[in-house]
């Protein structure tokens, strides 16, 4: 399996690397939320909540292409739903046009909320780029686990961290074997043939579930991840805490006040 899209370069040596993982999710999330909760349109402040997130990205040795070529996936997704915020929004018409009798405003609040959104939206995936990068996702559900996140989802993205390549594998094998059968036809046969792999996949994943719950429990798993390293809370982390602390309410509160 050579599928290692999710922590790719968790194994590196940095300050960044070397924080408890409690530390950067309570600053990934406190970072989330201090730019969702401000105010659209509001530039000066995107751009100081970009500052902040750059200084943890250059101290942690990721490549930056990389967050860059993972942050603007998200960006096709965000437009399927901004795209249409500026022909609902109320405001100054910046572009109008009939169409087929339909007549069609352009706004320039509509505009601005949408640019609001992109910048939201991409700000937020930078900052959840840096923690999977910069955290193993064992030691990250680890994390997880001690601040008391339902222990459900922490098993639920265990499992999902586990089997999501072997699943990746059992698709490639599929395709493969599909393709060596001189795969073509027909349009519908086309759409026949892979609504049987969906099929066939689904059964196999959940006869493998079964079999790997029945493994389980007979080791005794009692619910709880297991990690070789315990986590340990250090002076570092709460500096690292506080600083961002401090510098997203130095923003929200420059932003209040101007």
């Amino acid at each position: 399996m050579k599928h290692s899209f999710l922590d790719k370069y968790s194994d590196r040596d940095s300050v960044i690397h070397r924080l408890d993982p409690r530390a950067k999710l309570l600053a990934t999330l406190a970072f989330i939320a201090a730019v969702v909760l401000t105010p659209s349109v509001s530039w000066l402040a995107y751009g100081l909540f970009f500052v902040i997130i750059t200084v943890p990205v250059l101290l942690s040795k990721v490549p930056l292409s990389y967050i860059l070529k993972r942050s603007l996936v998200i960006i096709p997704f965000v437009l399927l739903v901004a795209v249409f915020i500026p022909f609902f929004k109320e405001g100054q018409i910046a572009a109008a046009v009939n169409l087929w009798g339909w007549h069609i405003s352009l706004t320039y609040n509509g505009l601005e909320l949408m640019g609001s959104i992109l910048a939201k939206s991409w700000l937020s995936i930078i900052s959840l780029i840096l923690l999977t990068a910069t955290t193993s996702f064992p030691q990250m559900l680890k994390g997880m686990e001690r601040l008391r996140a339902p222990r459900v989802m922490v098993m639920l993205l265990s499992f999902m961290y586990r089997y999501i390549f072997l699943l990746t594998d059992e698709v490639m094998r599929m395709k493969q074997a599909r393709d060596s059968r001189s795969f073509g036809g027909k349009r519908l046969w086309q759409v026949k043939t892979v609504g049987n792999m969906i099929g066939t996949l689904f059964i196999r994943s959940y006869e493998r579930g079964e079999r790997v719950y029945a493994s389980m429990v007979a080791r005794g798993f009692d619910g709880h991840s297991r990690t070789l390293d315990n986590l340990h809370f250090r002076r570092t982390d709460a500096v690292f805490m506080t600083s961002i602390g401090i510098a997203l309410a130095s923003v929200s509160l420059f932003n209040t006040l101007y």
